[in-house]
């Protein structure tokens, strides 16, 4: 029981960092990540993290 628990907190935090991370971005689809992240939370986050983050500068 304490399992689910504790996998259901680290989606909780992971969708947050994507959801803040999507925010402070400047990605051209910045409004589309934030609906897809907040209406399909594990799959969007997984998705922004994978398609939608700007690739980091050097």
């Amino acid at each position: 029981m304490n399992l689910n628990y504790l996998l259901g907190l680290l989606l909780f935090i992971f969708w947050i960092v994507a959801l803040v991370d999507c925010i402070k971005g400047n990605s051209p689809n910045k409004l589309l990540w934030i609906v897809l992240i907040v209406l399909v939370p594990f799959l969007g986050s997984i998705l922004y993290f994978l398609l939608g983050r700007s690739p980091a500068r050097v």
